[in-house]
């Protein structure tokens, strides 16, 4: 009996939810608080970005670690390097098909792991202005997205798997070469380069407004690539940029128990979107984005036809709002610099939809209500929008706002719907039942294809 009494006591405290510590915050944890949401304000507020991934691994169209999966020397990738010739790239264009997906911001790899430069860094000859007419394809990529009215960021990668310095470690092509290992690698000299890049560019391309650092694992973290005299730097030059959290470890999706950090002003969970917004051990939501590509790779790949739905992009953007996130969705243009038609074409139908109602995405955050089956709630103020997903038979019945429902209407078109508290004999307290179409039991159709979204006034 005492046996069946403990198993039932563990099986309560598993299923109880989680709490949230009561510790307080000290004045000074707050303060820096306070300055990171107000310097990340704009960004929460913007909520949808593009991250492109271009570089001369297109030409090998495996993807961007195709010189790591397939364990390639410099020599071996040297044929990719040599072929990459983005002749049709047009940076006005990607900012156009940015902007007509509702985009507001857009990150680019000025450079990715393999170490290839899309910058006209003075530091290398190991990039692509030497060979593309001595074009600076980021400058063309900044002014050109700057020019749609867009904020700007770029990628760098902290690891470099061409530069003679940096060892054989993680996920390096030559991981497991002893003979490559025996080479004297100079770490500072290195951290000399990797800093002397990253300050080229936060100081000879204008304002940026996000610096995405990529990535930390193992001991190599925080201090090991010097990251508060690399932060020092950055902020020197650019006072108000958005830092990653990436230059230490990523915690993934972990829902709570974070605290802010120096080395980061957002999370970046990868190709997952949290359970839960993200927390602080003291309760306090905290910037966050799910960065996601559109199809399985980052990088171009010729043969990866596993696209998202333009509805499952739709409904990925609408899940992170509401948990008080961001999402920033990849494209990877090809070798010829042009971003995939089928690419365009989901971006084209996400843009039709935030057309009607990016209202229930700009400037809005998570509601208090609990999720509904039906789909989701995104809030801005005293305006809540019920994001209806998936179809019923009924009334959307958004529950625990009877009393402080006023106006209702379609965000698509503006017309007003019926609301009433009780819908066949179901009055049961705070029911607030929608009607989106006639007859009632017809509603298993969605009005607005992907997500219907019913904006309500409370009082």
């Amino acid at each position: 009996m005492k046996k069946f009494v403990s198993l039932v006591l563990l099986m309560l405290l598993v299923a109880m939810p989680r709490v949230t510590s009561q510790e307080k915050p000290d004045q000074a944890y707050t303060d820096a608080y306070n300055k990171l949401m107000q310097r990340t304000q704009w960004w929460r507020n913007d909520r949808f970005g593009m991250f492109i991934h271009f570089g001369a691994y297109a030409v090998a169209a495996r993807g961007e670690w195709v010189k790591s999966n397939e364990r390639l020397t410099t020599e071996q990738y040297q044929q990719y390097v040599d072929a990459f010739n983005p002749a049709d790239f047009d940076a006005a264009a990607w900012a156009r098909i940015a902007k007509a997906a509702g985009m507001k911001y857009a990150v680019l790899t000025a450079k990715h792991h393999d170490g290839f430069c899309m910058f006209d860094s003075k530091l290398t000859d190991y990039k692509l202005s030497t060979r593309f007419n001595g074009r600076d394809l980021v400058r063309e990529f900044l002014d050109a997205f700057r020019a749609e009215g867009l904020k700007v960021g770029l990628y760098y990668s902290l690891i470099d798997w061409h530069h003679p310095d940096y060892p054989n470690v993680g996920n390096h092509p030559q991981r497991n070469d002893n003979e490559y290992a025996k080479q004297n690698f100079n770490w500072d000299n290195y951290l000399k380069y990797m800093h002397g890049q990253v300050e080229e560019l936060v100081k000879n391309y204008g304002k940026l407004d996000i610096m995405w650092f990529d990535y930390s694992f193992d001991e190599y973290s925080g201090e090991k690539w010097k990251a508060k005299e690399l932060i020092d730097m950055v902020r020197k030059y650019q006072p108000d940029i958005l830092l990653d959290n990436r230059l230490e470890v990523n915690q993934g999706t972990v829902t709570d128990g974070r605290t802010i950090s120096r080395s980061g002003d957002f999370e970046t969970p990868e190709q997952g979107i949290p359970d839960e917004g993200l927390l602080d051990k003291y309760g306090n939501p905290i910037p966050w984005e799910t960065c996601m590509t559109l199809n399985n790779n980052w990088g171009y790949y010729e043969a990866d036809k596993n696209w998202k739905s333009p509805e499952l992009v739709i409904h990925s953007l609408v899940n992170c709002v509401s948990k008080n996130g961001n999402m920033l969705l990849n494209v990877g243009p090809d070798a010829r610099g042009r971003i995939p038609d089928e690419s365009a074409r989901i971006l084209k139908e996400v843009g039709n939809w935030m057309d009607k109602n990016s209202e229930s995405i700009y400037g809005c955050g998570a509601s208090a209500l609990v999720k509904p089956d039906w789909g989701r709630y995104t809030q801005k103020g005293t305006t809540l929008y019920a994001h209806w997903m998936y179809p019923i038979v009924g009334h959307i019945n958004i529950k625990g706002i009877a009393d402080e429902a006023g106006n209702v209407y379609l965000l698509s078109t503006g017309a007003e719907l019926p609301a009433e508290k009780e819908w066949w004999g179901n009055n049961q307290q705070g029911n607030f039942f929608v009607n989106v179409s006639s007859p009632t039991y017809m509603t298993f159709n969605l009005p607005d294809e992907y997500d219907t979204v019913i904006k309500i006034r409370l009082k």
